[in-house]
């Protein structure tokens, strides 16, 4: 017998709250009385919050607004400050791009930094497929800020062009720039 999957509906689901043991256990739980199926997600700390990102996979048979009321207890029961719950009208078909490089940032903080690296790649078409920033030596001067991202970088690119377009920003900015081959690590 070969099994054949009911029509899916997607939606995304996240929750921020105060970090504490049993977020994930609690949110995944009501995700699994409701029938819904976990494909793709992210969690961190931020600043001391937890917050997750769900993309979920869903029956068509789905009580959205049970699940609603279901995630709004759930987010209270576990003081969460803010649940979201989005139903994807048409999930996106085509393959989200493949990493190819990371590039690190670092130095002095201050306003702007973000936006000026991700302008530089977005002009060129590069795609960041994942970002993480974190300020180290806070309450001792100025701290740095450091910030690495997995980018697919266009093949008519490369990885050299990339860095030069990134020299001006990095003197502008007062930061260091550095663009580096994404290791694979095999599963």
């Amino acid at each position: 017998m070969v099994y054949v999957p009911a029509a899916m509906r997607h939606l995304l689901l996240s929750g921020v709250g105060r970090d504490r043991p049993g977020i994930v256990a609690g949110v995944t739980g009501l995700a699994l009385e409701h029938g819904l199926n976990v494909e793709d997600s992210r969690s961190t700390i931020l600043g001391g919050h937890f917050t997750m990102m769900l993309m979920v996979s869903a029956p068509d048979s789905l009580d959205l607004e049970a699940l609603r009321g279901g995630l709004d207890e759930t987010g209270r029961r576990l003081e969460l400050e803010a649940t979201f719950l989005h139903e994807l009208v048409e999930p996106s078909a085509a393959k989200s791009p493949d990493p190819s490089h990371v590039v690190t940032v670092y130095g002095a903080d201050h306003p702007g930094i973000i936006h000026a690296v991700s302008s530089v790649l977005a002009k060129r078409g590069v795609s960041i497929t994942d970002l993480a920033t974190h300020l180290v030596g806070e309450g001792v001067g100025r701290p740095l800020y450091v910030m690495l991202m997995e980018v697919a970088i266009p093949s008519e690119l490369g990885a050299g062009a990339l860095e030069a377009a990134l020299a001006p920003l990095a003197t502008e900015q007062g930061v260091e720039a550095t663009v580096r081959v994404l290791g694979r690590d095999v599963l």
